[in-house]
């Protein structure tokens, strides 16, 4: 437990968005997991369904190597302490939503900023949407979770802000950079170095401005953790449609061999 808390969270430079949708993607095949299965101590919470958002899913679904890895995080974790899965694989609408929402709104908060400098801003918070097969957004791939912490009674640890809070004080390290915390903040930091630490341990990287967002396999992870390229690409879960015609698929060779 100290050593989690002792280690702090390093200043990392946001990524080179252009680059990282160059990383080539070799897919490697893992499906979608529901988390609403996962064992103690993980727990969902399904952010943006629960708050109304059009074409939110009701269940986070992550790969099975995200999955995997989460439950190895959770098992560092202090007892008493549980993960909270907030958010996994994205629609393209709910992304398109996001993105434009934030926009709007700057563009009347922020009157000063040029187009470039809005999107640019924006892009801190929410990837612009895109389902292209060579550069997905990186929730589109399964790839990328939004997580948090939690008590063993199901109430939320603070974290310094909340989810998605389009604040400075968002940026993961951002605590480490004062010296003169208030005790509140103090508490903060630390229960960021506990999420940060297990999930990094745990193989994830970290969108640095975002204390919330984690990525293993997408192109975002292989930008941040040097690997040639990413093990995820766009995906969805798997319709009730789509398996029975598969299904009827199959038959039908069957029969016509």
């Amino acid at each position: 437990m100290n050593r989690l808390l002792e280690q702090a969270i390093p200043e990392i430079p946001q990524p080179d968005w252009q680059r990282v949708s160059q990383i080539p993607i070799v897919e490697c095949g893992d499906g979608l997991q529901p988390m609403s299965l996962a064992p103690e101590p993980i727990c969902t919470y399904p952010a943006y369904f629960k708050m109304g958002i059009p074409g939110a899913p009701a269940e986070c679904h992550l790969r099975l190597g995200v999955y995997t890895r989460l439950i190895q995080a959770a098992q560092q974790l202090p007892s008493g302490i549980r993960l909270v899965v907030l958010d996994g694989w994205r629609p393209y609408p709910v992304q398109q939503h996001l993105y434009d929402t934030l926009v709007n709104l700057m563009e009347h908060s922020l009157p000063n900023l040029t187009t470039e400098q809005l999107h640019a801003k924006a892009r801190d918070l929410v990837s612009p949407p895109s389902n292209e097969v060579d550069a997905p957004s990186p929730h589109l791939t399964g790839g990328s979770v939004d997580i948090t912490l939690a008590d063993r009674y199901g109430q939320l640890l603070d974290m310094g802000t909340r989810f998605d809070e389009a604040s400075p004080l968002s940026f993961t390290a951002s605590f480490e950079k004062q010296n003169d915390l208030t005790p509140a903040q103090q508490q903060a930091r630390d229960n960021r170095r506990l999420l940060y630490n297990v999930m990094v341990q745990s193989g994830f990287t970290n969108l640095p401005s975002e204390w919330w967002h984690f990525d293993y396999g997408n192109q975002l992870w292989a930008w941040c953790s040097g690997n040639s390229h990413a093990i995820y690409g766009t995906t969805h879960p798997e319709s009730l449609e789509a398996m029975w015609q598969q299904q009827l698929n199959k038959q039908a060779g069957k029969d016509g061999s």
